[in-house]
């Protein structure tokens, strides 16, 4: 039994559609075939098969009712003959109908081959992405982006993109400010209007804030509607004003190319977010004869030297100094060969910022680990002791410790970070690798300067040794001490790992008990959102899968994106999830604690996050007792794919 056919009919290609008893007398249900979907329709012992979509406004036939032997749209009532496609309304409104065949294994439907395709907007944009390098997408797919996620599918399907659909687009902002951290090139994320895009707001502020490289695209409702208040309708170029250095809106009459090159190059020179907003009618219009830029003639050599008069001063003021040190920040992470190469020619400490953690080795006879808030004493010691600053990369945020009052030679590509919060001694405008590489070659140390290697070491022997009495000291409350949790990864890490990094007390504890050989860092410096750590775990497998990924989180970061664990487990991410579960924002009770305040609303009712993760279908086990940590993390970090150790801490422990 079969409706009226299409034109073409030469052309048909049949899907089955259900089983043969699966449908009831009476009743209508949409089925998929192939590219397609079909109200299909039982009435009177007869299938009929017409198009799902309602002439209106799109509404789902399928998902209607029948009455009086017609199907009614669900959205506004119009009446549709369910073998005919004949609309109550007059021929304008008629559907088209579609054969069907009842065979032995079920009911079929034939629908026309698909046409040929046609060369999108979207695609065009898509081209011009993998032109310029970026090929990892993270993003959510919706109703007002789907010519451009089409235009990302067909790329995939040719090898040129890899999409990972998240469960919030907050943490596809924070997997592409990570992808960008790790490598400087950028990744994109990708929402719908409305809250899609604003969902993506947290994340690239912290790209904006960190100065990494992202590309972000937001669908948008069709143009006919767009400023009348129309559903998820917000003016999407004001929200990302202060938050992108490019943003764009496509039009139909757009050079699309250049639009989505200007964004790229925004991002990858300013290091920041470039954003394009693409309206649902502009996506899938046939693409103007325009071909696909990409990044050749277009992007110049930033390794600019340093001005000569400046470059005197400098060597000067090392000249004078007996105790110099080196301070590093994230912006000297491409050129650490360089600088520490000046600074064992002086036998200068190096010491570097949070988000610097990782750059130099703390095996390093100069190393003297993080500086600050989160650091080491053995970093502030010889800080104090420092007659000169060399400066590179760092921007003197109030958290880095970085001390205003010593003299300062600050090397910086970005004019605006050199004396960013109070005047330096000799502000140097240059690449950081080119100008610590001239400052060597020109070098003229002072004759009494000190080799402050024995007393580097000194430091670091008295810092372990506390660092080992607090992992040995049995904690009262039968939980495990941070010390002991990081005491194991300093043994269990691998060398070429990437780490992110939460926000919390564990990161302070990170920040002083780690030590670091040459895995990279990752965290939200700037920003310190709450939440980065796992998001940005996803970025880095993304960026990095053939490195291991360790997640450090603690609960309430990872509370706010636990449901990411699922996206870890769909895509086979092989990451370890380190969480320190105590119950509580106690950071936040801590600063309460501090202010004289009551401690109030930091406590966490949290799940039994370790069988969150086998319930998803991962690796999970809970630690309460310290003599476990170091042989369940080992486990963890050898299971091929998602593993999550939850370790029960003690929130004053740290």
């Amino acid at each position: 039994m079969s409706s009226e056919t299409p034109d073409h009919d030469d052309n048909l290609q049949w899907h089955r559609a259900i089983d043969g008893d699966s449908l009831e007398d009476g009743e209508v249900r949409v089925c998929p075939v192939g590219v397609k979907s079909v109200a299909l329709t039982k009435l009177r012992g007869e299938y009929g098969a017409i198009d799902n979509r309602c002439p209106h406004q799109g509404g789902p036939l399928g998902q209607g009712t029948v009455e009086n032997g017609k199907i009614r749209c669900p959205w506004h009532g119009f009446d549709f003959d369910p073998f005919t496609g004949e609309a109550a309304g007059g021929p304008d409104f008629d559907v088209p109908t579609y054969p069907v065949d009842v065979r032995a294994d079920g009911v079929y439907v034939a629908t026309p081959a698909p046409a040929a395709r046609v060369r999108t907007v979207s695609d065009v944009l898509v081209e011009t992405m993998t032109n310029w390098g970026v090929d990892t997408v993270f993003g959510m797919v919706g109703h007002s982006n789907l010519g451009m996620a089409e235009a990302m599918h067909r790329a995939e399907t040719e090898g040129k993109l890899r999409y990972f659909g998240i469960r919030h687009e907050g943490a596809a902002a924070f997997a592409a400010s990570a992808y960008g951290k790790l490598t400087g090139r950028p990744a994109a994320c990708f929402g719908i209007a409305g809250p899609g895009s604003t969902n993506l707001l947290t994340g690239l502020y912290d790209a904006k804030a960190d100065r990494a490289p992202v590309l972000a695209l937001s669908g948008n409702v069709d143009s006919s509607v767009a400023g009348k208040g129309a559903f998820q309708d917000i003016d999407l170029l004001a929200a990302f004003a202060d938050v992108s250095t490019y943003s764009a809106l496509i039009r139909s009459g757009s050079d699309h190319a250049e639009l989505m090159t200007m964004a790229l190059k925004h991002a990858i020179l300013n290091r920041g977010v470039g954003h394009l907003v693409l309206p649902d009618e502009v996506q899938v219009l046939p693409a103007p004869d325009h071909a696909a830029s990409g990044p050749t003639g277009r992007m110049p050599d930033l390794r600019v030297g340093p001005p000569a008069q400046a470059l005197r001063e400098a060597l000067g003021h090392i000249a004078a100094a007996t105790r110099p040190v080196v301070v590093v920040g994230a912006g000297a992470k491409a050129d650490m060969a360089q600088v520490v190469s000046l600074a064992e020619r002086l036998n200068a400490p190096v010491l570097t910022t949070f988000k610097a953690k990782g750059q130099i080795s703390d095996r390093h006879p100069l190393a003297c680990g993080v500086l600050g808030r989160s650091g080491t004493p053995v970093a502030s010691w010889m800080m104090n002791k420092a007659d000169l600053l060399l400066v590179f990369g760092a921007s003197f945020s109030n958290h880095s410790g970085i001390s205003p009052y010593k003299p300062t030679v600050q090397v910086d590509t970005d004019p605006l970070m050199l004396g960013r919060f109070v005047p330096v001694t000799v502000p140097v405008l240059g690449d950081v690798g080119v100008t610590a590489r001239a400052l060597t070659e020109s070098l003229r140390s002072n004759a009494a300067i000190v080799d402050q290697r024995t007393e580097v070491a000194e430091r670091w022997a008295v810092w372990r040794a506390e660092k080992a009495r607090r992992a040995a000291a049995v904690s009262g409350s039968g939980r495990v001490s941070a010390a002991t949790v990081f005491r194991a990864l300093n043994e269990l890490a691998p060398e070429n790992a990437v780490m992110t990094v939460d926000v919390g007390n564990h990161a302070y504890s990170f920040g002083r008990y780690f030590e670091p050989t040459s895995q990279a860092v990752l965290m939200s410096g700037y920003l310190g959102s709450i939440g980065f750590g796992f998001p940005a775990a996803l970025g880095a497998w993304a960026a990095a899968p053939d490195r291991p990924v360790i997640a450090v989180t603690g609960d309430g970061g990872f509370g706010q994106y636990l449901a990411e664990f699922t996206t870890a487990v769909k895509y086979d991410m092989n990451i370890t999830h380190i969480l320190l579960n105590n119950g509580e924002l106690a950071k936040i009770s801590e600063e309460q604690r501090s202010a004289e305040y009551a401690v109030w609303q930091t406590s966490l009712l949290n799940p039994d996050f370790s069988a969150l993760a086998r319930d998803c279908g991962a690796y999970g086990r809970r630690v309460s007792d310290p003599a476990d940590v170091e042989s369940v993390i080992g486990e963890a970090l050898t299971y091929p794919g998602p593993a999550m150790v939850e370790i029960m801490t003690d929130p004053r422990s740290h």
